[in-house]
């Protein structure tokens, strides 16, 4: 084996979530074109759909497959075995659209995702989580276990707002210190800044967070296009301005602080997501 690709994937695992305090910003489609743009750093990318009951990942990308994390929990198979090759080498994990059961898992379900991640081996440099977007449980787990959040915004009232409250949740209730903020659809010069202001001044005056600007991507017809055609911009589109500020955000992201030996590991990751699990969850788990 080629030694170079030997000590790349002893390398510690960074999980990445990308939330957003309400639906409609793009959350997802950032996911797809971070993951992608990572991955065009040489990095070994595995993009997770996290939204469990209303997932898009494979429709926006044009997939199709035969099986998903609602298989994995249900006992069917294996989380290696759902995995689906996606674009420029990223690996992706998807999840059910349509099951209900999959956006009110009971107790034993919970814990059938939380182990399936156990049997993942370590071949990963970044996880990029997709979450769902509010404030669910599901949704605030992911986040609180991830290495790094960041949060989508657009310029918006209601999307600030909700975007205040996530940070919020996730400050005081579950002690994350730090967060990264990406404005998305922005329509001018500076715009992407005030908004990032705008979050900060609220933020500061009440809570001892941490925000990180992230930068800008604006609103661009041929996102828009790529979109409409199920392809992420930065494949079809490498010179789109908003496939050139994704390559921006992959770059600033590649430069975040790695994770320790300690929890670099995914199985940390997954611990972490048992930690914020209700006792009785914790109680049927290996």
């Amino acid at each position: 084996m080629n030694t170079e690709h030997s000590k790349k994937h002893l390398t510690n695992t960074r999980v990445i979530a990308v939330t957003s305090g309400k639906g409609g910003v793009g959350k997802t489609n950032v996911s797809i074109n971070l993951a992608l743009s990572l991955s065009g750093l040489g990095h070994t990318v595995t993009l997770l759909d996290a939204d469990l009951g209303l997932a898009n990942i494979d429709i926006l990308l044009n997939l199709r497959p035969l099986r998903n994390l609602s298989h994995v929990i249900e006992g069917e198979c294996e989380l290696a075995d759902i995995i689906i090759p996606g674009p420029l080498g990223i690996r992706i994990i998807p999840a059910s659209s349509g099951v209900r059961m999959m956006s009110n898992l009971d107790v034993r379900q919970q814990a059938a995702l939380i182990h399936a991640f156990g049997d993942l081996h370590n071949d990963t440099d970044i996880l990029v989580v997709d979450t769902s977007a509010g404030l669910g449980d599901g949704v605030i787990n992911f986040c609180a276990a991830a290495h790094e959040v960041l949060l989508v915004v657009c310029n918006d009232p209601a999307s600030v707002a909700d975007a205040y409250a996530m940070i919020k949740v996730l400050h005081n209730d579950y002690g994350v210190q730090r967060m990264r903020i990406l404005a998305n659809m922005v329509h001018k010069s500076g715009e992407g800044r005030q908004v990032f202001e705008r979050l900060g001044l609220v933020s500061r005056r009440y809570l001892d967070v941490v925000l990180h600007y992230c930068g800008a991507v604006p609103h661009d017809p041929l996102l828009v296009k790529a979109i409409r055609n199920r392809q992420p911009v930065v494949a079809a589109y490498p010179g789109a301005p908003s496939a050139m500020a994704f390559k921006d955000l992959a770059t600033i992201a590649d430069k975040w602080e790695r994770p320790g030996a300690a929890n670099g590991r995914l199985e940390f990751f997954v611990e972490r997501l048992l930690q914020y699990q209700p006792e009785n969850l914790q109680k049927v788990l290996p």
